[in-house]
This record gives C-alpha cells, sequence and structure tokens, in this order.
C-alpha cells in the first residue's frame, strides 16, 4: 500500500474526527441571542456542576438561566471582548484533549463527560501550578456567578432580593415621557408627596419584578 495513501488516509481520519469532536452530536437548544448548539451545551453543563441540583440554593445552575444570562451577556459586550469569552467556552469545552479527567472517556468534551468528571476537571483548573489555567477557570466562574446571581429565585433566597420602593411623582415626571418615548407615553397624571423619611421595614415586600410566582399571584 502506498506510503502516500496512508499518510492522506490517515490525514482526512483526523480531519474527520476533530470535525465531528468540534461540531457533531450537540442536541438543539432554545434559540438564543448569539450563542449556538456548542456553546450552549457547554454552559448547561458548567452551570449544572457549578451550582448543582440540591445544593445549597434550591435552584440549580440551569434553572438559574446561566446559560441564557452568558448568551445575552455575550452578545452585548464588545467585538473584541465577545470573541474573547467565546474562545474562553471553547478552551474549556475542548481542553480535555490536554488535561482530561479521570476515569474512562475522560478525553471526550466537557458536555460529554459526567457530573463527577466535570467537577473534577474544574477541581483541576482551580487547583492548577500553572497560572494561566487558573485565571482562565476563574474568569469562567465570574461569568457564571454572574449568571446565577441574576435569578430572581438565587436572590430571594440569599435575601439580596431589592426591595420595594414606590418614588415620589414629581411635577416634571408630568411633562416628560420616558427617555426615548414620544409624549404621548407620559404615564403620570397626579403628583405625589416623598417620603416621610420612614425606614423600610426588614422583611418588607421587596421589589414586584423579583418576586416569586406565589406572591405574585
Amino acid at each position: 500500500m502506498p506510503i502516500r495513501f496512508v499518510l492522506a488516509t490517515a490525514v482526512l481520519s483526523a480531519l474527520a474526527w476533530g470535525v465531528q469532536r468540534r461540531f457533531g452530536g450537540y442536541p438543539p437548544h432554545p434559540g438564543g441571542q448569539l450563542l449556538g448548539a456548542r456553546e450552549w451545551a457547554f454552559l448547561e453543563a458548567a452551570s449544572e456542576v457549578m451550582f448543582p441540583p440540591g445544593g445549597a440554593l434550591s435552584p440549580s445552575g440551569r434553572e438559574a438561566g446561566v446559560p441564557a444570562f452568558v448568551d445575552g451577556y455575550v452578545a452585548s459586550v464588545p467585538s473584541g471582548m465577545r470573541l474573547l469569552m467565546r474562545l474562553l467556552l471553547l478552551l474549556f469545552e475542548q481542553a480535555t484533549l490536554l488535561f482530561s479527567a479521570p476515569g474512562a472517556g475522560g478525553h471526550r468534551r466537557f458536555s460529554d463527560l459526567s457530573t463527577a468528571q466535570r467537577a473534577a476537571v474544574f477541581e483541576g483548573w482551580r487547583t492548577s501550578r500553572l497560572f494561566p489555567r487558573r485565571l482562565a477557570f476563574t474568569s469562567l466562574r465570574a461569568l457564571l456567578c454572574m449568571g446565577y446571581l441574576a435569578d430572581p429565585a438565587v436572590l430571594r433566597e440569599l435575601g439580596l432580593a431589592p426591595w420595594e420602593i414606590v418614588p415620589p411623582i414629581a411635577k416634571a415626571d408630568l411633562l416628560y415621557p420616558p427617555i426615548g418615548r414620544p409624549r404621548a407615553e407620559i404615564r403620570h397624571r397626579e403628583t405625589t408627596l416623598p417620603s416621610d423619611g420612614t425606614p423600610l421595614e426588614i422583611g418588607g415586600p421587596i421589589d414586584p419584578g423579583y418576586r416569586g410566582s406565589e406572591a405574585a399571584s
């Protein structure tokens, strides 16, 4: 068998394997602003490791909507930062080729690993002797924590949901609409008195946007 044929077969096989690993086998995702199925699958897997079901707080990372938050956040930043964030997600999804998880199949993509293997991979990044690895993990953890702490249910359990504050309506509010809206959308017709200085009560009503479904009903 000619050596060229053997080399060409090996190269094509390697390319096919690389394409399959990079793009193939990802389930469809609910659709977001920017990220694709590959990045969404990684974020779901990573958020469930970082904030697992049955953890200290009842919402898991997936239930708290971490993938959707990261999707919107990445879409909102400048293009240079957006590229770096997407490369960060790609790095952690594919880095098991070099830093494999323990056990059988440890070189698979991060999203294809078992929960225990994913946790071990993250622990390896967190405690690595290589500073760039620890720095990359810190960046990813910050991104996931931002998404988790943006969830109203999480903030309610932490006691950090903002209280309801009813601002007074001044005369200027009767003249101007919200910024960027036409005058026909002026919302107020009467002024109200300012607060008399009474402090908000601890345990008082929280902002409507942070209330649960039971409280809202």
